[in-house]
């Protein structure tokens, strides 16, 4: 649940020691978070009811600590909590589980050792088997209505850019590789490295095996799970037909696509995004995704509904300023979705016929494991959704309401582990921004033995995006900070999504600028609380965190040491190097960087380097293709021309998403709280805390 919010602008020094000693499930015998016990973190992702509403399968996640790898199996729960077990079990990863539309068998994706293939299971019998021998990885399985075909999509090889015709070596020679000429406009992809060309086509298979059959062509993708109309004919999918679709990050058009012939044809026609088709039970209708594109650098997805038969696309959720996600029709006369709203994540319903929309949950989530990001996912069939619920003390767990009812959660898959762990106290606390009063809220994580009679070292940690934000979820980064004895303080600045458009964009060509007094206002704020040794205080961020936590040791020097992590430095190098740079040029700035290069740079930290005196690391992954970690070498260059504290921790192997390897995770940690202890000044008293 969320914490109460207080009428105040802060919460007083008692109030604060009442929160952070609440009990908790555990004992003062108790050990706090540590390190290693991330490994033995467990989360549900991905619950999917079965078409009678009974029986929920899901994604049961885990951390290999000899692989150093996620995982995950599929496990069943029946709908009233009981009867949860394995379905799969070992060393591959399972998920994308779908049910037949008569619930009598499960299709899901497997995937070990780089290689994926289809897999269905006979709920009746237990027997499961492959179905498919793919040479690349499926996606977005759907049943067809009569349960007889499984629609999906893959990537389909295109030849290189040939220039050059070269002579063939001697035998037994051992020449270089050819190289790789390259033409096409998205040519990596952070997570993936440089790709093979190629194009993303929709496939069907028989369900129960057989030889994949194509059913697009051409070049260019099809985008999402497949939606098949009623009559077992065709499917509904996006995909962008513009001849200039590769300078077009953001739009796509639904069309129907007959299964027999590959006849595609448009239903849609607009400006702006049109994905994740959903058909109505009857058949009748589709409703999907979208918005009418404006060219502001956040947008927020609105409910969109037609009937089949013909007629103009209705947008259900005009005047609904926040972003949905995850669409499910509720019958024939209404749809469900997620949204998030002031840093929680909640389950919204609408009517087919548009209408307000009603909150069912308020608390989905805990999938983003490692800092307080939003993500979660649900389902919706026999009248009831299943979905992953996230507290502030534990990652999500599988949880199931009825509309008009209460939540209740089906699973507590960390009661061992965090049952058993003193963790830091998380409370809310909103506060009035210095540049021009809006609201900002934040939260504070406490230690596990916090006094508010003694002082703690503040740390000041910010997110990235920077569409997006914070709440109160579970966070291992977070837990493993106040375990240390330190304060931790997130925050959502203006640009943070959940609080309507117009705060979002309140940095458009302008970020970072004004969310920096954000960000100060909270420092001061949580100050003026008390229990903050003000020697030490510390900041640091990644990605977006990491720009702004640059910006902020260029215009103040009031921290005792930095750690920016993944961060852009130069607006103009990392916007011609990123691999989104179509949407970057496009959305986040009034122009590309030649023309506008006073705008670029007067938003770059490095134009403010020569002002930083802050002892200031670094940290990049060495394989981040978003931003690249020449950004981060950038500013590391810099301060040490200019004779200022740094260093540079590069993790070898790491995407811009360090923590997909959880050993990756506790590096960025780690070495951001031994950079802050090398760092830190006397306690202002001796029974300050982490002595």
């Amino acid at each position: 649940m969320r914490a109460m919010r207080s009428p105040s602008l802060l919460l007083s020094g008692a109030m604060l020691l009442a929160a952070a000693t609440s009990a908790h499930a555990q004992t003062s015998e108790s050990p706090a978070f540590q390190p290693m016990d991330v490994f033995q973190l467990q989360w549900a992702d991905h619950p999917r009811l079965s078409p009678d509403g009974k029986t929920i399968v899901y994604e049961r996640c885990w951390f290999d600590v000899m692989k150093d790898r996620k995982r995950s199996n599929l496990w069943i729960v029946g709908s009233d909590g009981r009867g949860n077990r394995p379905l799969t079990t070992g060393a591959a990863n399972d998920g994308g589980a779908t049910w037949s539309p008569d619930g009598k068998r499960l299709a899901w994706i497997a995937a070990e050792d780089g290689k994926s293939q289809i897999f269905m299971r006979w709920m009746d019998s237990g027997e499961s088997a492959a179905v498919t021998h793919l040479t690349q990885a499926p996606r977005g399985l759907s049943f067809s209505p009569d349960g007889k075909w499984i629609a999906f999509t893959m990537r389909v090889a295109a030849p290189d850019l040939t220039l050059a015709q070269m002579p063939s070596p001697p035998k037994g020679a051992e020449w270089a590789a050819p190289p790789h000429v390259i033409n096409r406009v998205t040519y990596r992809i952070d997570g993936g490295g440089y790709v093979d060309p190629g194009y993303t086509h929709v496939f069907v298979v028989a369900a129960d095996g057989g030889a994949p059959r194509q059913v697009t062509e051409g070049k260019h993708n099809f985008m999402g799970t497949p939606a098949w109309t009623r009559d077992n004919r065709a499917v509904i999918v996006a995909s962008n037909f513009d001849d200039d679709w590769e300078y077009e990050p953001l739009e796509s058009e639904l069309f129907r696509v007959d299964v027999d012939s590959g006849a595609t044809a448009q239903l849609t026609h607009r400006k702006g995004p049109d994905q994740g088709a959903v058909v109505s039970p009857d058949g009748k209708r589709v409703a999907w995704l979208g918005f009418d594109d404006n060219g502001k650098p956040y947008q927020a997805s609105h409910v969109y509904v037609m009937d089949l038969a013909g007629g103009a696309p209705r947008v259900l959720t005009a005047s609904f300023d926040f972003d949905a996600d995850d669409l499910g029709w509720d019958g024939n006369k209404g749809l469900v979705f997620h949204y998030d709203d002031h840093g929680m994540t909640r389950i919204g319903w609408v009517a087919a016929d548009g209408g307000k929309v009603e909150t069912l949950a308020d608390d989905l989530g805990g999938t983003a494991i490692g800092r307080p990001y939003a993500g979660g996912s649900m389902s919706i069939a026999g009248g009831r959704i299943a979905y992953t619920r996230v507290s502030e003390y534990r990652p999500a767990d599988v949880a199931i309401v009825d509309r008009g009812g209460k939540p209740r959660s089906l699973t507590d898959l960390n009661a061992n582990l965090l049952g058993h762990r003193r963790l830091g106290k998380v409370e809310e606390m909103r506060v009035k921004s210095s540049a021009d009063g809006r609201e900002v809220e934040a939260w504070i994580v406490t230690p596990p033995d916090f006094d508010a009679l003694k002082k703690y070292p503040l740390m000041l940690e910010i997110h990235g995006g920077p569409f997006a934000n914070y709440g109160p979820r579970f966070a291992p980064e977070t837990q493993l900070y106040a375990a240390q004895g330190y304060i931790v303080v997130y925050a959502n600045p203006r640009g943070s999504t959940s609080y309507g458009s117009e705060f979002a964009n309140l940095i458009q060509n302008a970020y970072p600028g004004n969310d920096y007094d954000d960000l100060m206002s909270v420092v001061d704020a949580v100050i003026s609380r008390g229990s903050v040794d003000t020697s030490n205080l510390f900041v640091t961020g990644g990605s977006g965190g990491g720009v702004l936590t640059a910006w902020i040791v260029g215009h103040n020097d009031r921290f005792r040491a930095a750690v920016v992590a993944k961060p852009v430095i130069n607006w103009y190098s990392f916007t011609l190097t990123s691999d989104l740079y179509t949407l970057f040029a496009k959305y986040w700035f009034p122009g590309v960087p030649w023309e506008q290069q006073k705008n670029y740079m007067e938003r770059s930290p490095i134009t403010y380097v020569g002002n930083v005196k802050t002892p200031t690391m670094m940290i990049t992954g060495e394989d981040d293709h978003r931003t690249p970690s020449s950004e981060a070498e950038q500013f590391y260059q810099a301060l040490k021309l200019r004779r200022i504290d740094t260093a540079l921790v590069r993790i070898p192997g790491a995407s811009h998403e360090i923590n997909t390897r959880p050993s990756n995770m506790l590096a960025q940690v780690l070495n951001t709280i031994g950079w802050f202890e090398r760092h830190r000044a006397i306690p202002m008293n001796a029974s300050a805390a982490g002595n």
